[in-house]
């Protein structure tokens, strides 16, 4: 007899969380379109402009389609941009940043979250306090150094301060995670012989792989479109990294501006790619290491 009402309440309690489930849908879908639109819409002008002669976008008509699919822009801006030796050094000195970030950003989480000493919280504060350094406040400084010690011009002048600047968000990130591993699995390593380097190995790395590969991820886009380290330390046309070769062809090739936007949109293809291919890493690291620790 009694179950009869309590039945009731129960499927009018589900009508009503429906019905205001719906409602927040509602009310959030044009706000995300808009957002969606807003954000995608350069891009597809970016491409477009990328096709256009001059005298089509010189004629005010920004939201028109190019009459024909002028290909010779990217002919322009493969070969007179430069684009595979600037591709190539941004590859180099992104992919050594990444590695180098994940090896000294993982040791150093691992050191602060597992190891219990009393000064594990401090040198977490340095490196946080490191995240609010601002870049431009290091560039004199650097450049005094480099050049003292001879790496100005260089390649190595790009690697160690992006290193410096991404290692504190990355130790942030991945201390987050680490602090959910339980310590039993540690514990049965160290008594079945392991060292303390085979455990960080075996054990930790691999289950800390979603927020390493989002570390891996949001360090490879920061880098990739840094322009005011590598325009500041940087001279040499053979070692210009991608960002900073691009706004040289603007300089020297000013007029033709669909060969610009070409060698714009070849430079952007490599990071839309990878973060459209590796998003949900992103999003389960971003998530483990927030809802974890």
């Amino acid at each position: 007899m009694n179950s009869s009402p309590n039945a009731a309440v129960q499927q009018t309690s589900v009508r009503l969380r429906s019905k205001t489930f719906k409602w927040k849908k509602a009310a959030v879908l044009p706000f995300l379109s808009v957002l969606f639109v807003t954000q995608l819409y350069p891009l597809v002008w970016l491409v477009l402009y990328s096709f256009k002669t001059n005298e089509e976008i010189l004629d005010g008509s920004f939201f028109s389609f190019p009459r024909e699919l002028r290909w010779q822009n990217y002919k322009d801006a493969y070969e007179a941009g430069h684009y595979l030796q600037y591709l190539f050094n941004s590859l180099l000195v992104t992919s050594v940043t990444v590695a180098l970030v994940i090896v000294l950003s993982s040791m150093v989480a691992y050191a602060i979250t597992r190891f219990r000493w009393r000064y594990g919280t401090l040198v977490m504060t340095v490196f946080l306090i490191g995240i609010m350094i601002p870049l431009q406040a290091t560039l004199l400084p650097l450049m005094i150094i480099f050049k003292n010690i001879g790496i100005l011009n260089t390649h190595l002048a790009l690697i160690l301060p992006y290193i410096t600047f991404s290692t504190p968000i990355a130790v942030f990130v991945l201390s987050g995670f680490m602090k959910s591993i339980p310590y039993e699995i540690e514990e049965s390593a160290i008594m079945d012989g392991a060292s303390v380097y085979r455990t960080f190995r075996s054990i930790i790395m691999p289950v800390s792989v979603p927020p390493i590969m989002t570390v891996c991820i949001l360090t490879f886009i920061s880098i990739w479109n840094e322009y005011i380290l590598a325009a500041t330390f940087i001279s040499s046309e053979k070692l210009k990294t991608l960002p900073f070769g691009v706004n040289s062809f603007i300089g020297q090739y000013s007029v033709n501006y669909g060969a610009i936007g070409a060698l714009l949109v070849l430079g952007a293809l490599p990071v839309i790619l990878i973060y459209f291919a590796l998003s949900e890493r992103i999003t389960k690291g971003m998530v483990a290491g927030a809802v974890k620790g």
